[in-house]
């Protein structure tokens, strides 16, 4: 063979090589791009749900506190009318979920009142149509060794894409957060020596 055919053949055994090594080189971005949605997916479902499960916990500390209030007797101390004490109730749950949940139209309170622990109903706080009920909003919180049912509900919009249904407990893409507490009203006055 001459020098000039073997330089040839060299040269293209390294252009061979070359190629070989390169010929893998966009696999990874390839792969990389298949696998990103859908990971980036899971890892926002995983996101959202940990900050629904934390609004979750900080919904009941909140409600436990504004309850307690009722409990011993503080909201009736506070010497306002229905809708004031109402308002008052309200700031004081607000308050306590500041920080993770927004203090708007998707928190909605419910607070009953009645003679015995037999006679306390739970009903179901959605509609038919699987929608938060607006009747649910009362303010009755008795007086000394009335039972109580305290019920706070939030509305909480998923956000995340393609995990949405197995997110969703309401219609158009919510789900709904639950606090409630039933207790009975300590005798907070001095008339009342017990329940």
């Amino acid at each position: 063979m001459s020098p000039a055919a073997k330089t040839w053949t060299a040269k293209l055994r390294v252009r061979r090589r070359r190629m070989r090594r390169t010929a893998r080189a966009g696999s990874a971005a390839i792969e990389f791009a298949l696998i990103v949605p859908i990971f980036l997916v899971l890892l926002m479902g995983t996101m959202e749900v940990g900050i629904m499960f934390l609004g979750q916990s900080v919904l009941q500390n909140a409600t436990n506190d504004a309850a307690r209030m009722i409990r011993t007797g503080q909201v009736a101390g506070w010497n306002l009318n229905q809708t004031q004490a109402q308002a008052q109730f309200r700031t004081t749950i607000c308050n306590g979920i500041a920080p993770i949940l927004a203090c708007n139209s998707n928190l909605q309170i419910d607070v009953e009142s009645f003679s015995n622990f037999s006679s306390l109903s739970y009903t179901n706080p959605l509609t038919a149509n699987n929608t938060l009920d607006p009747n649910l909003a009362n303010f009755s919180p008795g007086t000394v060794c009335s039972v109580v049912l305290v019920r706070v509900f939030y509305t909480w919009s998923v956000i995340t894409p393609l995990l949405t249904p197995f997110m969703v407990n309401m219609a158009n893409n919510q789900h709904l957060m639950t606090a409630a507490a039933a207790f009975r009203n300590e005798p907070y006055t001095s008339a009342v020596a017990g329940c």
